[in-house]
């Protein structure tokens, strides 16, 4: 029987009462799927609830076959072996305990008809690049993007009939994702991958976008889905614009109306007054009149109140992902200034750059380099957060620095009030206008830190750091991407559009290093600082 997923009616509410899915109805047929949609829209949640992670307060998840579930925040005991991890180091021992001549018959039950279980194991450690590691290493011994890894070896190894990845590329270098996007793209059974990355999603059969508690299909890869929804969004503003146009009608429609019943109401009471008719007739012609009249108005009324209700169902078509637009012309650095210095740099970690590498005027470079290689350490260090080992950083205009882990605001402080700190002679006008451009308008500038989604924390991190004073002219994200639905990398990427300075980024995500207009690329490895090219990075593996 062939896999099968399928959830009917299915609703989620957290303990406090705030829904997330109500009545959802969906299914999965073999094939890869991605499903995207806003931070929030519910897609975790809904990988949780088929994965049995979450217990839905209504409706039901059908599956036919075994669930794998890959979750966006991998944690392992890290004092587990490799085999231990995945699963199979109890029949590892039975195998190894027979291969030593011991014939007793729980070895054999153990083992049951998988004997080349340590060469699968092996061989699927080797096809997502961690042959190295081996099976007797602990999992404390591995970085971040191996640990994720190792999950997904554990279910490919159970072969399980439906698949679901959650971010799964979030904590994986350049290397790692190349591996991961070889196992998706041979996956036989179902797969459902919730994922920012472009080029994962790529691999994809079909695009499953979850908007305001319903799903919509697009067949082919996320390219073809932009494009279908380009189409979508250009006939939904025509729909609008008609709709528009029709109201405008309406309402000169209805107030020509209520003119000529003025007028005959103006003419009833002048001949009234004139008695230039009999009373009884003159009442029979009024009321007659005002009949007409009325049926008249309530006519142009219902035509004007149905353009209205059409307005409202082309508006709601078109979607309301904002974009941030800013003018960051003070952050601008003329061609061929200089704004770093790194000579004969040692990281304090071992890594070093030889010679001198100077950064001029408003270029752009990406650093790339496997997880663990220093990229966070080089940043660190240049942002002045970690003093060299030797040799020095020195830069030539304000910088910021935007890291990983998003703690440069105060939790308890709200948006206006961290950027203010910024910014402290910027008054609170000025504050407050800055941060509309950053999609923070009116109440959502006075909310606090702490209660911001990932994108919106990412957003208000990004406005403090590019509104500070004085502007910077040299801004390094590290690994800015990470935990950002789609719009959340369009709206970055908007806003970096408008940026001026020079900017240095330490990203595995190509495309949106692309996206960026990248001038020099950068590749930290074996523990030295070299220049590479975009060209040359199509080539990894």
């Amino acid at each position: 029987m062939s896999p099968s997923l399928t959830c009917t009616s299915l609703s989620f509410a957290w303990p406090d009462g705030t829904p997330v899915l109500t009545g959802l109805d969906i299914a999965f047929s073999p094939g890869r799927t991605g499903l995207v949609g806003a931070n929030g829209a519910g897609k975790s949640t809904l990988l949780k609830l088929i994965a049995g992670e979450l217990t839905p307060s209504g409706g039901t998840v059908r599956v036919a076959g075994e669930v794998g579930y890959l979750p966006q925040h991998v944690t392992l005991d890290t004092s587990l072996r490799v085999d231990e991890a995945l699963g199979i180091a109890a029949r590892r021992a039975a195998l190894h305990a027979i291969e030593a001549g011991d014939a007793s018959e729980e070895h054999f039950e153990a083992v049951g008809d998988d004997w080349d279980v340590e060469e699968r194991a092996l061989a699927t450690l080797g096809e997502l690049g961690l042959g190295h590691i081996g099976l007797d290493r602990t999992v404390g011994e591995l970085s971040g993007g191996e640990s994720v890894l190792l999950r997904l070896a554990t279910l490919l190894l159970r072969s399980p009939d439906v698949l679901l990845l959650d971010e799964p590329t979030n904590s994986l270098d350049l290397y790692a994702r190349r591996r991961l996007y070889a196992a998706v793209a041979s996956w036989p059974g179902i797969l459902v991958v919730v994922s920012h990355d472009r080029e994962l999603l790529e691999l994809v059969d079909q695009i499953a976008d979850l908007r305001s508690g319903e799903v919509t299909w697009y067949g082919g890869t996320f390219t073809a889905y932009e494009e279908a929804l380009a189409t979508e969004q250009e006939a939904a503003q025509r729909m609008v614009r008609a709709a528009e146009a029709d109201v405008r009608k309406q309402q000169r429609e209805l107030a020509d109306a209520q003119v000529k019943l003025a007028r005959r109401q103006r003419y009833g009471r002048r001949m009234s007054e004139e008695k230039r008719e009999p009373k009884i007739v003159m009442g029979a012609r009024r009321r007659a009149a005002q009949e007409s009249a009325g049926k008249h108005r309530i006519l142009h009324e219902e035509r004007l109140a149905d353009a209205r209700e059409r307005l409202d169902e082309a508006a709601e078509a078109v979607r309301d992902d904002d974009e941030i637009r800013v003018d960051l012309s003070y952050t601008a650095v003329p061609p061929g200034r200089d704004v770093l210095t790194l000579r004969d740099l040692e990281l304090p970690y071992g890594a070093r750059i030889d010679g001198v590498l100077d950064v001029r005027g408003p270029e752009r470079l990406a650093l790339i380099g496997r997880n663990g290689a220093g990229k966070t350490t080089l940043l660190r260090t240049i942002a002045g957060e970690l003093t060299p080992a030797a040799g020095e950083a020195t830069a030539h205009v304000p910088l910021r620095f935007l890291p990983q882990r998003l703690d440069v605001l105060d939790g308890e402080s709200t948006v206006a009030e961290n950027v203010a700190r910024f910014a402290p002679k910027a008054t609170v006008n000025r504050v407050r206008a800055r941060l509309a451009r950053f999609l923070f308008r009116g109440a959502r500038a006075d909310r606090k830190a702490a209660t911001l989604s990932g994108g919106e924390r990412f957003r208000a991190t990004l406005a403090a750091l590019m509104l500070a004073e004085p502007a910077p002219q040299l801004l390094m994200l590290d690994e800015p991407t990470n935990n950002l639905d789609m719009a959340s990398v369009r709206q970055l990427t908007t806003a970096l559009e408008s940026y001026e300075g020079a900017l240095i980024v330490a990203c595995h995500d190509l495309p949106f290093l692309d996206s960026l207009g990248i001038t020099r690329w950068l590749l930290l490895e074996n523990g030295k600082v070299k220049e590479t090219t975009r060209e040359a990075l199509d080539g990894t593996a």
